[in-house]
């Protein structure tokens, strides 16, 4: 017997917990609070902020649908889906495992390195340097967030390459950006960056747990729909 899953909750689901990711929050919490500093203009701040998250938004999203691309051109979506559900449960259990050790071991984060090129980049930066920044950090950021977008992309191809599947990218790509948007109308609207730097510094080890969960439970439906015991389907 077959059990259909409706692929709609899931993405939702998995993109809210998605969307909390420490990584991206703190980089964006990082491009403020630099702008503030050396600008000192809420505007300038708004603008470069929208530009940055319009990027990211876009370039997730084209990864995205190459990714569709590749798996239905290649007909490999049920070999994937084992491998892909493989790694994201492993991955999964490395967020859980930063939920009690995090920095111990290996830990799902942007690399040092490529952080301290961040840090340098916002310092001159502009609207060209805003939309380069939404490229490299989208980059930058995957060994951190492209776990659970990885899963959902190999989920989404599953079902096919249509329009519905496009849209569900979509809205997967806003929901995953809703939280960055918020924070940057809350510190354009007067509230201090660094209270916003002080939740996601206390609530860090909680989104790292949520995200493993899921990460876990998505690898299952990758592997037991690979091997044809539970089917995905999209309301038309």
């Amino acid at each position: 017997m077959v059990v259909e899953f409706p692929a709609l909750p899931i993405v939702i689901i998995t993109a809210l917990v998605d969307s909390i990711n420490p990584c991206a929050i703190g980089v964006l919490i990082l491009l403020v609070t630099t702008l503030l500093t050396f600008h000192k203009n809420k505007h300038k701040m708004l603008a470069i902020g929208l530009i940055y998250i319009a990027v990211v938004y876009i370039t997730y999203f084209l990864a995205g649908i190459g990714l569709l691309f590749f798996i239905q051109k290649l007909q490999i979506g049920e070999v994937l889906g084992v491998i892909v559900g493989t790694i994201v449960i492993i991955l999964g259990l490395i967020e859980i495992k930063d939920f009690w050790w995090y920095g111990k071991g290996i830990s799902l984060s942007i690399p040092a390195r490529r952080a301290q090129e961040i840090k340098k980049y916002m310092e001159k930066v502009s609207v060209p340097m805003a939309i380069f920044l939404g490229f490299f950090v989208a980059a930058v950021e995957l060994p951190c967030t492209g776990g659970p977008y990885l899963a959902i992309t190999t989920l989404l191809a599953q079902v096919g390459f249509n329009a519905k599947v496009v849209s569900y990218l979509l809205l997967y790509n806003f929901i995953f950006v809703l939280p960055l948007l918020v924070i940057l109308f809350l510190v354009y609207f007067g509230l201090n960056a660094k209270k916003i730097k002080d939740w996601k510094e206390g609530g860090k080890k909680w989104m790292r747990l949520s995200i493993g969960i899921i990460m876990i439970l998505l690898g299952i439906l990758l592997i037991l729909f690979a091997n044809g015991t539970i089917n995905f389907t999209i309301v038309v």
